[in-house]
């Protein structure tokens, strides 16, 4: 499925996600040669939320980064557009509030979170734009913003060796170990379509963040971007 067929048909991609929700964490570990991990450390490293703070993360599927910040006494808040990876979540870690929600038109109020964040599902929206307005509407004045995300390698051999990585491992990996190989070759076609480092930048810019910035890992395999909402003129 590529972004075109996303814009006409999001309900499918939920459902997509809903049949690999139980596989889904053990193979995006070997997808990753467990590099997630180190993301998500970054991650939440970036957003910086302490005891008392309010953070949303958006996309959560299964709650693995969402349960990293209950464990640290963090309000968090796991939505997710898949109820199947919710029930998983949810299953897991009953203590945690998992929502369904759709990031275009998200189930909260204005001004709500102190953080919001949203790793490798921006991708999967059909109007990246929107979703980012929305997050920007969520988040309250002087709030922050961290994405991380599947992103451009800075290093050309680098850059040629993950496309190859792409287009032949991950699908052998995916057929070994996913109970949907279609899914994978939609994750694939959704990382190579994805706007590099700079262009998401403005993006993020032109949904009103400001204070934009990013930050490569894995030679910009990922890129981890971050910005804030700015304070009402007093």
């Amino acid at each position: 499925m590529t972004r075109a067929e996303l814009d006409k048909n999001p309900t499918d991609v939920a459902a997509m996600f809903d049949d690999v929700a139980s596989r889904y964490d053990i193979t995006n570990d070997l997808l990753s040669v467990f590099q997630d991990r180190i993301w998500r450390v970054a991650t939440r490293t970036a957003v910086g939320a302490r005891p008392g703070d309010t953070v949303l993360d958006l996309a959560a599927g299964t709650g693995t980064s969402t349960e990293e910040w209950a464990d640290r006494g963090i309000d968090v808040v796991a939505c997710d557009f898949s109820q199947g990876m919710l029930a998983v979540g949810k299953n897991r870690r009953p203590d945690i509030p998992f929502i369904a929600g759709d990031a275009m038109a998200l189930p909260f109020a204005s001004d709500t979170f102190d953080a919001v964040t949203i790793s490798f599902g921006l991708r999967n929206v059909a109007k990246t734009d929107v979703a980012l307005s929305e997050l920007y509407r969520v988040t309250k004045p002087g709030g922050r913003i961290v994405i991380c995300e599947f992103s451009t390698p800075t290093f050309v051999p680098l850059r040629e060796a993950y496309s190859f990585y792409l287009g032949t491992v991950m699908p052998a990996v995916a057929r070994a170990f996913s109970s949907n190989t279609p899914a994978y070759a939609y994750l694939m076609e959704s990382i190579l379509d994805w706007p590099a480092q700079r262009d998401l930048a403005r993006i993020m810019h032109d949904a009103g963040w400001r204070g934009v910035k990013w930050r490569n890992l894995s030679g910009g395999i990922v890129a981890l971007h971050r910005a804030h909402k700015v304070l009402p003129v007093t």
